[in-house]
């Protein structure tokens, strides 16, 4: 269901030729919009802009949207809506089960790689984005019909395992006693100790050659490893209150046991080539190749990102890849996209985007760090905001401070600012819910039935509410498209504010009959819509607050 004012934008298009460029009027008598369609179109045709806006209302049929069309000043074009149109908008949206969500005639397979902490490690201040982001994008794309396919690329295989499994060897440690901070400071002492003995270090090279051959003792504490790191995310996953499952892990070792095979199938094809002893494939247009062997015969991020988008189109049957990793491997997805595309392993009908984000910062703006300048943990960083308010609305604010801006904006983590109720919040969005329910209650302790059609709306914050509430599925459907989720931030916060203004001009529970019923149900419009645009950013719609 295409919003009131596309349909109306697409109208007057169709008679002028070019986009009228709609306006919302700066006030009521004016209508609900204007264009400056005539002034323009009066260049190129050399007659006086009122004329040619007079020859415009002519042509235009709008009986079935608009009131008659009335031309102001110097040649604008007011356009009002009609009350009934708005009303009968607004109540089917009431009525959808989706809410105006248009549901995808031709769903698509939607593989998306979020989140990927690295194992042995606690989650940090740069994981928050990459999750909260690809949690967005998961939900929006679902609720449009898709089937979405979380990817959580850990980084569960690698040199660091060698090191890990001798430190603890050499402590005598017992894997089964450690936690997922334990095994962090564990991952320190073995780091320290390599760079500090050189026997350790060698003796941690040979451990990751037993890891890689299979060897059965290496494997096991490899996988208590990954059992403890696992165990730490999902605590984290379940306080960030996200969609994804342990099913949904897909970390570097998945592919391991692919990587000889995709080395073997580009150099059988002359993709690859080798150069200065490692196996290479170079792309048009970048002066480095990716590297899918390297002159020692080991394999690194390159190859495995190559082998995992193959399984992803081969394997999951993908139509869509949509990869949610820091600005800084713009280069590096660029050039596998590049690879894959040259290889066949990614058609030209499926869409590839690496979807890049900026940092946090902290309040001094500066990279949001510990005074040792490493990287927060994740579960600080939420308790920190949790001091200022509710788990539920704690959260709600980190969400929307980091869903709000354009995603390659970086961001400054101020929790005293982003917990507040009032101003381009979250916690602000879930307070006009929480009104909404507060009114439903009322209604229901009076025994006042609330209807499922709105009728009347002679107000204009009422005309105004209804009109905003015909755009939601088109901003959703935009966000699936560009996947920019500040956009859906904006459009909800703007509904928001034109719900205030319509509480406070037009008395629901004080009014009566017809007026009352309508209002209503136009509340109850609203708090769906605010309660599926809360959700689709990943954020509890509160009863009360």
């Amino acid at each position: 269901m295409s919003s009131l004012p596309s349909q109306l934008t697409e109208r007057v298009q169709t008679v002028t030729g070019i986009d009228p460029e709609m306006r919302p009027a700066t006030k009521p008598q004016f209508g609900h919009f204007q264009s400056n369609v005539a002034l323009r179109l009066a260049k190129t045709e050399g007659k006086p802009p009122r004329e040619v806006a007079a020859a415009i209302v002519e042509k235009l049929d709008l009986g079935d949207l608009c009131e008659p069309l009335e031309i102001a000043g110097p040649g604008f074009i007011n356009f009002r809506i009609k009350a009934d149109v708005l009303a009968s908008t607004a109540s089917e949206l009431l009525a959808d089960e989706h809410a105006g969500i248009a549901q995808v005639a031709n769903p698509q397979r939607v593989v998306i790689d979020y989140s990927a902490p690295n194992a042995a490690k606690q989650m940090h201040v740069g994981h928050l984005r990459s999750t909260i982001i690809g949690d967005c994008f998961n939900r929006v794309l679902s609720a449009q019909g898709n089937v979405v396919i979380p990817q959580n690329h850990i980084g569960d295989w690698g040199r660091q395992f060698g090191m890990l499994v001798e430190q603890t060897i050499d402590e005598g440690l017992d894997l089964d006693a450690l936690d997922l901070a334990g095994a962090e400071a564990l991952y320190m002492r073995a780091n320290a100790h390599l760079k500090s003995d050189e026997a350790f270090a060698t003796r941690s090279r040979d451990r990751v050659v037993k890891l890689q051959a299979g060897d059965p003792e290496t494997l096991a504490m490899w996988e208590k490893l990954i059992a403890i790191s696992k165990a730490g995310f999902e605590h984290t996953y379940q306080r960030l209150g996200v969609l994804l499952q342990p099913k949904d892990y897909a970390g570097e070792s998945m592919y391991n046991n692919m990587l000889p095979a995709v080395c073997e199938d580009l150099e059988a094809r002359g993709i690859a080539k080798v150069d200065q002893g490692a196996l290479a494939v170079f792309v048009d247009g970048y002066e480095a190749p990716a590297i899918m062997r390297n002159s020692q015969g080991g394999y690194g991020y390159d190859v495995t990102d190559v082998a995992a988008l193959r399984y992803r189109v081969g394997e999951l049957h993908a139509n869509r890849l949509i990869y949610v990793v820091g600005s800084e491997q713009t280069h590096h997805f660029k050039l596998i996209f590049g690879v894959c595309r040259k290889a066949g392993y990614l058609p030209d009908e499926v869409r590839a985007e690496h979807v890049g984000y900026g940092m946090v910062l902290g309040t001094d703006g500066k990279k949001f760090s510990t005074r040792e300048g490493t990287a927060v943990h994740l579960d600080d960083l939420l308790d920190e905001a949790e001091q200022q308010a509710a788990p539920n609305i704690a959260l709600a604010a980190i969400k929307y401070a980091d869903l709000s801006s354009g995603l390659q904006k970086d961001y400054t983590f101020d929790a005293e600012r982003m917990t507040a109720t009032t101003g381009d919040t979250g916690p602000y969005l879930q307070y006009a819910h929480a009104r909404i329910c507060q009114i439903m209650r009322k209604a229901e302790a009076e025994q006042v039935e609330v209807p499922d059609t709105i009728t009347t709306l002679d107000e204009p914050a009422e005309q105004q509410l209804a009109l905003l509430l015909s755009r939601f599925g088109e901003v959703v459907a935009d966000v699936a498209e560009t996947l920019q989720p500040h956009k859906l931030c904006g459009y909800l916060y703007e509904l928001a504010g034109a719900y205030s203004t319509f509480y406070e001009q037009c008395p629901v529970m004080k009014s009566e009959g017809e007026v009352r019923a309508s209002r209503l149900a136009l509340c109850s419009a609203t708090r769906k819509v605010l309660a599926k645009g809360l959700y689709l950013l990943g954020m509890d719609a509160p009863e009360r607050m």
